[in-house]
């Protein structure tokens, strides 16, 4: 029962930690793992994506927060400025992504190591799991969106940012 209370412990503070960042970004750009980021939006994507999950499951559901990170910058004099720069941050989706991909990278019950890797998509890694696996992520993924939902809330009614 103790190592079920430390994995419980251990989810909560990393979507505590998860859940200050994102709502800081919604104020000021802030690097995460070298990346700069910058959206308001993250509190209400945060609370949209275990409903996502449900009805569409976890592969469609992470397509579209997928599809939806921050494109790269095409200028007309042909220089193309990527992403994740102070002057061209990432979104809320990126974060979200980044925050899932390292939640299972280092996830005390399911480990998925090759997402440590900066080069490693989780969506490779989603869409080549057996069904087994695949359940296990779902659920995985929903105890740290449930995790994440509450501290949202709780950090935006605070009015504290945590540093």
């Amino acid at each position: 029962m103790s190592k079920l209370i430390d994995i419980e412990q251990e989810r909560a503070k990393f979507a505590y930690d998860c859940a200050s960042f994102g709502i800081s970004i919604a104020e000021e750009k802030k690097a995460y793992n070298d990346e700069y980021y910058f959206d308001e939006n993250y509190a209400s994507y945060v609370k949209k994506i275990p409903a996502l999950i449900k009805t569409n499951g976890l592969s469609a559901t992470f397509a579209y927060v997928f599809a939806k990170r921050k494109k790269e910058d095409k200028k007309p004099n042909g220089t193309v400025k990527l992403p994740g720069s102070k002057d061209h941050p990432k979104n809320a989706y990126d974060l979200i992504y980044e925050q899932t991909r390292r939640w299972l990278a280092d996830n005390p019950v399911l480990s998925f190591p090759e997402l440590r890797r900066k080069d490693t998509e989780l969506m490779k890694l989603l869409l080549s799991l057996n069904s087994e696996q695949y359940r296990q992520v779902t659920l995985e993924i929903l105890r740290l969106f449930q995790w994440l939902r509450r501290f949202v809330e709780g950090v935006k009614l605070s009015g504290k940012i945590p540093s």
